[in-house]
């Protein structure tokens, strides 16, 4: 039945891939990705109230598509005949793609009669707006201008949905292309998948209303906002930041590139539909598991202020590198491949035993969290005690594994995937009471980093962090996907701050 939903708000939260770094960008490689608190949503609602009687005729649909946090309102003609986006206003090319595949999607998945009321709902126009959580961006600069100390409580009070400072230098002096430093929590991930879901469910292709019932509608919404965001790249990455944007927190091993491929291939001849139709058809063969922090533990991130790393440069020195020392490269992925599994068992491990028997692992966790780890053993006085504390030791052993690792990988390939600093903070993080792990997440480089900290020990890192010119985020592990925010009080928060924005 097709569904005339006006104003739907859906949002998708960004990502820490805590292990898989390169490794997650082969089958059948896996990595453990975290989804966060830090969401992007995409408002959807109708531009007129009735279809203005020409635009039959016509065939062509007004988008128009606000970024109230950039000061940005681009405004597009979308072909009902070739589903394209026309304008002449600056591109976003993850949320173009958006569109046009959830637009093709509506068009392959409905039955006749439902088109015709799809038709009729565009060409009311799309009216979008995206916003995005604060912690995708870094604000130090804003912080350290209000004279304010570097810690969670003067990020909290920022507004939601800051403006977005411009890198003017980087842009000839013109507003005109964004150069905005990141966090590294997989902004543009984010923000297609919360494109693609609130378009997807406000066209009535999915209902993401009962989505946790339902998992056939996130595929949809995974398949469209993979591909989209693949094509909006240029390149096929392994797709891990998409799949938890729309799934949540996972073990997950890539998709065979060639499943979107295909896709790049055929855009060059067939019509749009028939490309979503195929993809929607393919073999994905991507593997997701459930996966989540073991009970009170807390996620941090903390952002070192020098600045974020290129990605696909780094992804790019990495592969050289392989391809010029294969012997040495395939060791090093091996150990680090053992690392990653072993780290995945310890984290497993210490969740069954909390289901086993929470009061024990609740004492030896608030015992640990005060305490550094070397002297975590003498916690243990009987069995079930010393089970739990192996486990935490065994985990921190792994990360320590991983990290050296990394640093060697980085090493040989010329990039800094721990720099120098990097290493010094997450040495100093790991040595404090109740650390169990910190690291770079993803990719590495200068990004913000990691730690894991036990019962209420995350309190002294922010401290610690803030006297090493550490800027702790308000990010936190949140196992959720996608979400319909209907009567989410979010969804309140974010029209207000839409209301209270004025463009420019």
């Amino acid at each position: 039945m097709f569904l005339l939903l006006e104003n739907r708000v859906a949002s998708a939260p960004g990502k820490v891939l805590m292990t898989g770094g390169y490794l997650v960008l082969e089958r059948p490689n896996a990595g453990i990705v975290l989804s966060t608190n830090a969401r992007f949503y995409s408002i959807v609602k109708p531009i007129y109230d009735e279809v203005k009687p020409d635009s039959w005729a016509w065939a062509w649909a007004d988008v128009k598509l606000t970024s109230p946090q950039m000061s940005r309102e681009t405004t597009y003609k979308l072909s009902l005949k070739h589903l394209t986006l026309q304008s002449v206003s600056p591109r976003n090319p993850f949320v173009e793609y958006a569109v046009q595949y959830a637009v093709a999607a509506a068009y392959s998945k409905l039955d006749s009669p439902e088109k015709d009321a799809l038709t009729k709902l565009l060409l009311q126009g799309l009216d979008i707006t995206i916003l995005g959580c604060n912690e995708f961006y870094s604000y130090r600069n804003q912080i350290e201008a209000r004279g304010l100390p570097l810690t969670p409580e003067s990020l909290s009070s920022l507004p939601p949905f800051t403006s977005i400072a411009f890198n003017k230098e980087e842009s000839g002096g013109q507003d005109s292309k964004p150069e905005v430093a990141k966090t590294g929590l997989g902004s543009s991930a984010a923000m297609t998948t919360a494109v693609v879901a609130s378009l997807l469910h406000y066209l009535g292709v999915v209902n993401l209303s009962s989505v946790k019932d339902n998992s056939e509608d996130l595929d949809t919404v995974h398949m469209i906002a993979q591909t989209a965001h693949c094509i909006a790249q240029g390149k096929v990455g392994s797709g891990f930041d998409v799949s938890s944007a729309v799934y949540g927190s996972q073990r997950y091993v890539r998709f065979s590139p060639d499943v979107i491929s295909s896709a790049q291939n055929a855009l060059k001849a067939a019509p749009l539909e028939e490309v979503i139709n195929d993809i929607l058809k393919a073999k994905w063969d991507h593997e997701r598991t459930k996966f989540a922090l073991p009970p009170l533990m807390t996620l941090l991130l903390g952002e070192p202020g020098t600045g974020g790393s290129s990605t696909p440069s780094m992804v790019g020195a990495v592969k050289k590198w392989q391809k010029s020392d294969p012997q040495t490269s395939i060791e090093t992925w091996r150990k680090l491949s053992e690392g990653n599994a072993a780290l995945e068992m310890q984290l497993n491990t210490l969740s069954n035993l909390a289901r086993m028997s929470f009061d024990v692992y609740k004492d030896v966790i608030n015992n640990c969290s005060t305490l550094p780890s070397e002297k975590w053993l003498g916690v243990a006085t009987e069995p079930s005690q010393a089970d739990i504390v192996k486990a935490l030791v065994g985990a921190k052993d792994a990360m320590f594994e991983i990290r050296h690792h990394m640093r060697k990988m980085g090493e040989a390939a010329g990039i800094p995937i721990e720099p120098e600093s990097q290493t010094r903070l997450l040495d100093s993080t790991m040595n404090m009471e109740g650390v169990i792990l910190a690291g770079v997440p993803g990719a590495g480089g200068f990004d913000a980093v990691f730690a894991v900290t036990l019962g209420d020990a995350s309190d002294k890192v922010i401290k610690s962090w803030s006297g090493q010119n550490v800027l702790a985020l308000l990010v936190r592990e949140d196992p959720n996907g996608v979400l319909l925010e209907n009567n989410d009080p979010r969804a309140k928060e974010v029209t207000s701050g839409v209301s209270s924005m004025q463009i420019q």
